[in-house]
């Protein structure tokens, strides 16, 4: 008997295919796309707090999306477990670094874990801004970034409608440079003092080519006299209605086919609001259903200062919203607005009119909200090991008074959610908490770890206390690629007294690191900063800089001082990117005075006489009698620099290298070398496949040179919170942790914390150990293979000769006889 023909088998995923994307593909082919979800809440990723900024997560079952991505908002998701894997799409209300400073790592990320897709909505800039971050070195030029504009029609998936609304402000009247302007006029361009000045664009620019007047001048002007009035969009978010549940017990209360496949098509109908008859009874939806979710609203509105108020007021689509009519009730409106804005009557009045049924949740820099626990955690329990080399974090709290509201409003919390779906409720149990006496409990109760300290205690009291103040070396951020809940990226701060400070690489969320290690303190030491010094183009390590500049900027006025630009230590590579983000997004290149890495090679004839001027200032700044470069075995155009101090100290400062001898030549006799060690032994074939350095190569460079000490920097996120400790480890050598400050005066202590540092980090040491090991099994079994496959292939090839000779033997006879005959 011949069978029909059999159901086709589903196609299988795509190894480079995602899970996710392949069920949402499925869903959609399915034709099940708008059937509205479950589950749907929103998420507060960063509260708006200064070292934050304020970002939101929002969840369902098919998608999940982020509003917003400044600085640390990709470690703060990390940290907490939200799936970056899952981002379906990322909505910009503003392009203003606050909100997109951590877009370049993000999707660095999400390249890497395999989505070669992500659809972005907001203003008509961000296409702009993602243009310019294409100019990094790396993936980035190759990801699929496809932006949406309000001026395109909705968006529209299976969770929610998105409605961009265009609010355009009004310049507000200039007393004081914000932070987001970085000092401009109101008309949007630099003052005349400030164009002509040595730190206006056209000098930056000629500090890479004297003499030359940029061509692009009119047009810059141009540029920045339509850079104002600014472009906000607000999101209009209508999740989609959600059909009521088939109540089945009733339905077979009242002898329905429950259970058979005639069921099916009476389901649907009534799903769909259809009535049914059924055995000449007439059966109504709402009898069999529970009713249908008509699918909640909510509102993502950023409103940057009080010029945006009557924009927002007057603007006819949120009117609507305001009326009272059931199916245009708004559930949560999320305000990032400051407190000045909060104040303003008129807003104060538009809040009201969404009347008692809609919730306001206020994300802004009055939050005091602890995003990264786990930094607070480790540092707390550091502490305990030696409180000087680790003192404990703090935070920046906002100075403006908290406004009076006429409705009641929630305050921004890391991880605070409201439920749009099933209920509508907050849920505040997955709110960070930060409990310094659990941390220290904790501590306390791991093995041997109060022992190691109390010895570790009792040697540096034999060390003779010869600590000078300057200079202290405060590291920001020791890890290496992307920034982790405990190692952030690349950023050292150089304190070379108690006015100056120079930053060794300015990675994402530099910034966030300062406020969190300096709290009140953070403006004057942003004022206290004359230079950064990027070691190369890699993303993680300077795309923390535009912040650093927008908020030294904010320092100088908030303190009353007078401005003065950042002298910029780089490849000159770095010109078209900032360039290009200058002329699209906010004015920054007034902000800097650039000096080409290239030109402090030691011998270096290309020395342009801008820069050179450049250079007798920043030496002069910090008392220095040298500072220089040398090219280094990374990326092309990689650099490391040397720091000598009139006094006759030396800092040097590796940025990410292989083993170089340039370094060491530079680096010869130095106080101190602060290298990368991204990498353990045993690896150091990947080492050489990634251009960096393992442990012991790092500290043979250190050797060669002759350096008193060694910091080790730059691991690989592989190493979260401690590496593993080489044969080469000796007393002149110590591991960099993030909010760790050292002096010259701490050298003959850091090696003695090594003992209640394993004490405290037992269990990962463990765990890396064994990874070691498996690591160590699977090359030996390769190797073992490589070589069976060899001798195998030597036997072989043996025998064959064997064979061949023996044929040879045979045939030779023959042939002496055919010659005789």
């Amino acid at each position: 008997m011949s069978e029909g023909p059999s159901a086709p088998r589903p196609a299988r995923r795509p190894k480079d295919v995602p899970r996710h994307v392949w069920a949402r593909e499925r869903r959609r082919n399915a034709g099940t796309g708008l059937a509205g979800p479950n589950t749907v809440y929103v998420q507060v990723v960063a509260a708006g707090s200064r070292d934050a900024g304020a970002a939101v997560y929002v969840f369902s079952e098919f998608n999940r999306y982020l509003f917003n991505c400044g600085e640390g908002t990709q470690r703060a998701m990390q940290e907490h477990k939200l799936k970056i894997s899952h981002l379906d799409s990322i909505f910009l209300s503003r392009v203003s670094w606050a909100n997109v400073g951590g877009l370049p790592g993000m999707i660095l990320t999400l390249k890497a874990i395999g989505l070669q897709r992500c659809v972005f909505l907001g203003p008509p800039k961000l296409q702009n801004y993602l243009k310019a971050i294409r100019l990094f070195p790396g993936p980035l030029k190759r990801m699929d970034l496809a932006v949406q504009l309000h001026t395109e029609p909705e968006y529209k998936d299976e969770t929610m409608t998105v409605y961009q609304i265009p609010l355009t402000g009004k310049p507000l009247a200039a007393e004081s440079p914000s932070p987001q302007s970085s000092g401009a006029s109101p008309q949007g361009g630099n003052s005349p003092k400030e164009d002509t000045g040595p730190a206006s664009p056209r000098a930056a620019q000629q500090s890479l080519e004297e003499g030359k007047e940029s061509p692009k001048k009119r047009g810059d002007e141009q540029k920045c006299a339509r850079r104002h009035p600014d472009l906000v969009t607000a999101f209009l978010c209508k999740v989609h209605p959600r059909k009521g549940k088939f109540l089945a017990a009733k339905a077979q209360e009242l002898g329905l086919p429950v259970g058979t496949p005639a069921i099916l098509p009476i389901i649907t109908a009534l799903k769909n609001g259809e009535s049914i008859t059924f055995e000449g009874k007439e059966l109504f939806p709402e009898e069999l259903c529970t009713p249908t979710d008509p699918g909640p609203v909510f509102l993502v509105l950023e409103c940057p200062h009080e010029g945006f108020v009557d924009a927002v007021c007057e603007n006819e689509t949120f009117r609507r919203y305001q009326e009272g009519v059931p199916e245009h009730q708004v559930a949560l409106v999320i305000h990032m607005t400051p407190e000045s804005v909060l104040r303003d009557s008129r807003y104060q009045q538009w809040m009201e009119r969404f009347g008692p049924g809609t919730q306001h949740l206020v994300l802004n820099e009055n939050s005091s909200a602890v995003h990264n626990p786990r930094s607070y955690k480790i540092q707390t329990q550091l502490n305990l090991i030696h409180p000087e080399i680790f003192p404990l974090l703090t935070t920046y709290q906002g100075k403006e008074a908290e406004a009076v509201c006429p409705v009641p409003i929630v305050r921004g919390e890391c991880l605070l959610k409201y439920h749009l779906r099933p209920q509508q409720e907050w849920q505040r149990d997955a709110v960070t908490v930060c409990d310094p006496d659990m941390f220290v409990s904790e501590a306390l109760d791991l093995p041997d770890f109060q022992t190691r300290v109390k010895e570790c205690k009792e040697s540096l009291s034999a060390v003779p206390g010869n600590v000078g103040a300057y200079p202290e070396i405060v590291f920001l951020g020791t890890g290496s690629a992307i920034p982790m809940k405990i190692r952030n990226v690349s950023s050292t701060l150089l304190n070379t007294s108690a006015t100056r400070s120079l930053l060794l690489d300015c990675g994402e969320g530099t910034f966030g690191q300062l406020c969190r290690h300096y709290g009140e303190q953070v403006d004057q030491v942003l004022c206290n900063l004359v230079a950064v010094f990027v070691s190369h183009m890699h993303t993680d390590h300077h795309s923390g800089l535009v912040n650093i500049l927008m908020e030294r900027r904010r320092a100088f006025a908030a303190l009353g001082q007078a401005f003065s630009p950042l002298f910029l230590v780089a490849p000159e590579q770095i010109m078209p990117w900032l360039h290009e983000y200058h002329d699209h997004c906010e004015e920054i290149l007034g902000d800097i005075k650039m000096i080409p890495s290239q030109s402090l090679v030691k011998g270096c004839e290309n020395f342009r006489p801008k820069a050179k001027e450049f250079v007798s200032s920043l030496l002069e700044s910090y008392d220095l009698a040298e500072f220089q470069t040398c090219e280094v075995q990374h990326c092309k155009n990689a650099f490391a620099c040397s720091v000598i101090h009139k006094s006759g100290w030396k800092v040097v400062y590796s940025g990410d290298t292989m083993p170089c001898m340039a370094l060491v030549q530079m680096g010869k006799n130095a106080n101190l070398l602060i290298h990368e060690a991204t990498l353990e032994d045993g690896m150091e074939k990947e080492a050489i496949e990634k251009t960096h350095s393992t442990t012991s190569q790092a500290i043979q460079t250190g050797m060669k040179m002759n350096a008193e000490f060694i910091m080790l920097n730059h691991f690989s996120q592989r190493y979260a919170k401690i590496p593993l400790f080489s044969e080469d480890f000796s007393d002149k050598v110590g591991i960099a942790f993030d909010h760790m400050r050292v002096r010259f005066g701490d050298f003959p202590a850091i090696p003695k914390l090594i003992p209640p540092l394993k004490a405290l980090f037992a269990d990962d040491i463990v765990e890396m150990e064994e990874r070691k090991e498996k690591r160590e099994m699977r090359l030996l079994k390769e190797t073992a293979l490589v070589l069976d496959k060899l001798t195998r292939g030597d036997s072989t090839e043996a025998a064959c000769q064997k064979r061949k000779q023996a044929k040879n033997h045979q045939e030779l006879p023959d042939k002496k006889l055919k010659t005789v005959n």
